[in-house]
């Protein structure tokens, strides 16, 4: 079973578009491995879910998403809870997601909630920008912290 499970992963994210080169089974899916954005991540769960009847937490993070009659045209928004460290620091903050795509031109904004940092990471701001080369992912994350006392 778990070989069936890994294959449809591996299956998903090339259908998505991503590199599957690197993966191995030691890869983590996500910022500590394949990093997966958000909507991506979320894809391949109701993925997994739906071919495996399985349940997935999803206390992290929310999402929303809205299509219109227009072929490529809609709209998602997201919050996610990020815990990590950061420069040595460990904490957590909330990434808020926009997404807009107008006939297949996307536009997405993901912001640092203000306030929303944690424990070392109380103060951080930013913004995250994802970038899509030849079907590959890769990010941008661009923050300051307050100087530490």
């Amino acid at each position: 079973m778990i070989d069936e499970i890994r294959q449809f992963v591996l299956d998903s994210l090339a259908d998505m578009n991503y590199d599957i080169d690197d993966i191995d089974d030691n890869t983590v899916l996500g910022p500590a491995g394949a990093d997966l954005e958000s909507l991506a991540l979320a894809e391949l769960a109701v993925r997994v879910e739906d071919r495996f009847a399985v349940k997935f937490d999803d206390d992290d993070s929310e999402m929303l998403t809205g299509m219109t009659a227009v072929q490529g045209s809609g709209a998602y928004v997201a919050i996610e809870r990020v815990t990590g460290t950061l420069h040595g620091r460990h904490g957590s903050f909330i990434l808020h997601h926009l997404g807009i795509m107008v006939r297949g031109a996307p536009t997405l904004n993901v912001t640092v909630v203000p306030d929303s940092g944690t424990g070392e990471l109380v103060g951080i701001v930013g913004t995250m920008t994802i970038i899509i080369t030849d079907g590959k992912h890769s990010y941008d994350f661009a923050y300051s912290l307050p100087e530490e006392h």
